[in-house]
């Protein structure tokens, strides 16, 4: 999720363990504390890396529940040290911190992008994709709670706003869950008339809310996609073809160490395009057809043969504005039969 959910998000759930008496102070070490699994980019910036190990290893150790939960238990013991308050309710602020840097990861699973949960251990990332990176109305309640403890501190109205605000967010991530249920049953029954049933696909939905959705499909020729509506649609799904160099894109992975850990994160979800001599791999979750967020420059062919280079991430081809303008207009509005 976006950063200013995740300040809001650990200030919240800190605040709202803690005695009255220490709220404020509980908001905003929580806050603190609910940035700091994205502070991985500094050291992978500083690394200099290619961008695929920036994008794999980006939500990989610092997002690992192992990691934080230990890390908690040194951050605990620190500021037990540091501030007084602390060691009068040790075992709250315990609670306050652990859940302040857990629920960062387990929040960002909810999104397509993937999150190393349980890294080290050689698992794909987890990515439940019922939620996009930025959704107003998840944030909307833990900001209200949050400017709430702000004004009111100790009172009970304060710890009020906090159970209410971090319900409703709650509330609203269940009701994501459902979203992406009722998209599924609708891609099911097209999907095995076309013999595809047990083909690898994945829903998510379009920026900024969760009635839009895509469904994306794997194919031997390169995969479908679908848009749903859960407000406009009602007929069955509908899917457009688009192709991939699947013969490149396999004889790529062979040779590169960076495509084959792409693949991985990806969960396989990735196309394979060639252009002026270059192999261009897409990482279909992001966005849509043809713009897709992550987009590299994988190998060369001048010479009749693959050759493995650097990765190179190329610019989005895509004007923001038109792209949701449009989408927007699709939530409410039906495609002609």
């Amino acid at each position: 999720m976006d950063s200013l959910t995740q300040v809001l998000l650990g200030g919240a759930v800190a605040a709202a363990v803690v005695p009255g008496n220490q709220r404020r102070r509980a908001l905003l070490a929580g806050a603190v504390l609910g940035t700091v699994p994205d502070l991985d980019v500094v050291p992978l910036a500083l690394l200099g890396l290619d961008p695929v190990a920036h994008m794999t290893w980006h939500r990989g150790p610092s997002h690992s529940l192992f990691v934080l939960a230990v890390f908690g238990l040194l951050a605990a013991w620190l500021l037990r040290r540091a501030w007084p308050g602390v060691r009068e309710a040790p075992l709250r602020w315990l609670v306050a911190i652990e859940l302040a840097l857990l629920t960062h990861p387990v929040i960002d699973a909810f999104t397509v992008y993937g999150t190393q949960l349980f890294w080290p251990l050689p698992v794909a990332p987890v990515m439940i994709s019922s939620v996009f990176i930025i959704d107003p109305l998840y944030t909307l309640p833990l900001l209200v709670a949050f400017i709430g403890v702000l004004v009111a501190g100790a009172r009970a109205s304060a710890r009020t706003l906090l159970v209410a605000g971090i319900a409703l967010s709650s509330a609203y991530l269940g009701w994501t869950l459902v979203a992406k249920q009722l998209v599924e049953r609708a891609a099911t029954p097209v999907l095995a008339q076309m013999g595809l049933a047990d083909a690898p696909r994945f829903s998510v939905p379009m920026p900024f809310n969760t009635l839009l959705w895509r469904v994306v499909v794997m194919t031997p020729e390169g995969h479908l996609e679908g848009v749903r509506s859960l407000v406009a649609d009602h007929g069955p799904m509908r899917f457009s073809a688009f192709a991939s160099d699947a013969q490149a894109l396999a004889t790529v992975r062979a040779l590169s160490p960076a495509v084959r850990r792409l693949d991985w994160f990806a969960h396989g979800f990735l196309k394979g395009d060639v252009q002026d001599g270059r192999l261009i791999i897409s990482d279909l979750r992001m966005v849509s057809e043809p713009d897709y967020t992550f987009r590299f420059a994988v190998a060369d062919n001048t010479g009749g043969s693959w050759v493995a280079i650097r990765p190179e991430q190329l610019e989005w081809p895509w004007q923001a504005r038109e792209r949701l303008a449009g989408m927007w207009q699709r939530i409410w509005q039906s495609p002609d039969p």
